[in-house]
């Protein structure tokens, strides 16, 4: 079997990349840890407790990310079908690509295009511009902004937004966004979207992380706006969810 990325390579990005809130966490748990005997009883257990929480808190995140993205199948792409008629591709992300090579791979026979939507002034987090640094972009990929891939109406057979589209923070721009997705996807052409859901098991595992990312119902009603209809939903596991679309009103 091919081997399709490096032993933990998602939870290992997670920490690579974020480093600076691990050093903060463990940082105060340190402080806590070491404050406890000079504390009045009561208040030393609700320090130790928090301590704790903190801890495991982090530990299950760690876990639970590198389940999703190093054990789960995710990146092997075996839950995306295709009919080998495909002549056009197109995979969007948001400033950081994990899947343009494998999506290659897996469609060979089709051209691949790749867009990024990375807005600095936008997306401002600390760990995009160090994912950046360290993974160059996939050869040819094009800047675009979400109103305008300047591809041809109906010209596409399938569109991946995987783990990209909760990036786009204001609702009216994801419609806008989609919308551009409708107009170059073609009639019997499908849309993948990859995301983490803001449910239980993502508050279980992130806790105040899953406000980071939106409802299923949410999706749903983004993509009615944008004349999007859900053909089929996959759960690659409890914490993440694909949503298959079509033009609304054609059949595949």
């Amino acid at each position: 079997m091919e081997k399709v990325r490096k032993p933990f390579q998602g939870v290992l990005n997670i920490i690579r990349f974020n480093w600076h809130f691990y050093v903060i966490a463990f940082s105060l748990v340190f402080i806590m840890c070491n404050i406890i005997h000079i504390i009045e009883k009561p208040y030393a257990s609700l320090v130790t407790s928090i301590s704790i929480l903190v801890v495991a808190s982090i530990i299950i995140s760690l876990i639970v990310s590198m389940y999703i993205y190093d054990i789960s199948g995710l990146y092997r792409l075996n839950w995306i079908t295709q009919n080998h008629e495909e002549k056009l591709i197109v995979n969007i992300n948001a400033g950081f690509d994990e899947t343009s090579d494998l999506l290659q791979k897996k469609f060979k026979n089709a051209a691949l295009i790749t867009l990024d939507f990375y807005n600095p002034k936008k997306h401002t987090e600390i760990s995009i511009k160090r994912a950046r640094k360290a993974y160059p972009s996939f050869p040819k990929t094009k800047p675009i902004n979400i109103s305008n891939t300047t591809l041809s109406d109906n010209s596409v057979d399938k569109i991946f937004v995987l783990l990209a589209a909760h990036e786009i923070r204001d609702e009216i721009d994801k419609i806008i966004f989609f919308k551009e997705l409708n107009r170059i996807i073609k009639p019997n052409g499908q849309i993948y979207v990859t995301e983490h859901l803001r449910n239980f098991p993502n508050l279980l595992a992130y806790n105040i992380g899953f406000f980071h990312f939106y409802s299923k119902p949410y999706w749903n009603k983004v993509f009615a706006n944008a004349n999007l209809e859900t053909t089929q939903e996959i759960k690659i596991t409890p914490f993440i969810l694909t949503f298959i679309l079509k033009k609304n009103g054609n059949t595949l």
